[in-house]
């Protein structure tokens, strides 16, 4: 039997990503998020929803333009500090020893430490409440080649992105891979066919 737990953000796993972004006076920054996802497939489209009291949010509005920085599990501990600290009075960059890795397609950086990088260019904003959801055209994916398959795929394994569990304040690693899709379900989809 299920439980009626009211409305919670509990849509799980939820993909943690790195919003990168350059302030005002071109420092780079990086803040942690997890209300980030795929929202179209043409033309490719990934949303992250901040709140307006976020310095990352103030700098997505200025220069409409970010990246998503998708770390691996082995770098909890640095994702869970850029999530803690405040870009505002802090070079997160710096104090990780990470690299920002100007765009060639947006004003915001890269993170060069990180396997996955989306560059986007903001197209839709929508206020909703307590964030905002900016909706951000995919104008070009970096892939570390470390972390791919034989045929230049992103490897799961080999990449182990991480999740985040927003109830429990949990983050997870996601390396197991369980089946293949549009493949798993083929019998059942034979046997409702006879």
């Amino acid at each position: 039997m299920k439980k009626s737990l009211g409305p919670k953000t509990l849509l799980c796993p939820t993909p943690v990503v790195l919003v990168g972004t350059y302030d005002q006076a071109g420092k780079p920054n990086l803040m942690t998020a997890a209300w980030a996802g795929i929202c179209c497939s043409k033309p490719v489209c990934v949303n992250v929803s901040l709140r307006a009291a976020t310095y990352s949010h103030r700098q997505i509005v200025r220069n409409q333009t970010f990246t998503l920085n998708v770390p691996s599990a082995a770098q909890v501990r640095e994702v869970d500090f850029v999530g803690m600290a405040s870009g505002r009075d802090r070079d997160k960059f710096a104090e990780l020893g990470w690299s920002a890795v100007p765009s060639e397609l947006v004003n915001a950086p890269l993170v060069a430490e990180v396997p996955l990088c989306l560059e986007c260019k903001v197209v839709v904003t929508n206020e909703l409440g307590l964030h905002t959801q900016f909706v951000g055209e995919v104008l070009d994916v970096k892939l570390e080649e470390a972390v791919m398959d034989q045929a230049g795929n992103l490897d799961p394994v080999k990449f182990e992105p991480l999740a985040y569990l927003p109830d429990a304040k949990l983050y997870l690693g996601l390396s197991r891979v369980v089946g293949g899709g549009f493949e798993l379900g083929k019998e059942l989809l034979a046997k409702k066919a006879l």
